[in-house]
């Protein structure tokens, strides 16, 4: 695995846990006791995101390092919250609610488009 591969899949998944515990704390609930259901909303959204990811090569080099291809992380998370609510759902055995899969892509696409930019940025510097 090449090394600007293995920084993306890293950074993705920070961005996720970032991502998952600040929608915790807005809901004041951060902390141990909702640890287990951070774990049920990081994981599904984690496996959504990298089940989907290499089917629109948001880890190919001519993709990762072109600022105009900064939509397809949006355009994946379209696709990849919903499904992390379906998960997750099944794991709660819980209902899923069409308002949060909406909040969690909106939500999503807008902090990976953030760490992928960065990565861009640095990458491009560097």
């Amino acid at each position: 695995m090449a090394r600007p591969k293995l920084i993306l899949y890293i950074g993705d998944a920070i961005a996720m846990a970032l991502l998952t515990l600040i929608g915790f704390a807005s809901h004041n609930e951060l902390g141990a006791a909702f640890f287990l259901r951070m774990l049920a909303m990081f994981v599904p959204l984690t496996l959504a995101w990298f089940l989907l990811t290499p089917w629109f090569g948001l880890f190919q080099p001519e993709i990762t390092s072109n600022p105009k291809q900064l939509w397809r992380p949006v355009f994946v998370m379209v696709f990849a919250a919903p499904l992390a609510v379906v998960i997750r759902g099944l794991i709660l055995n819980a209902a899923v609610l069409p308002i949060f899969a909406i909040v969690l892509a909106a939500t999503s696409a807008l902090g990976i488009v953030i760490w992928r930019g960065l990565y861009l940025l640095l990458k491009r510097n560097s």
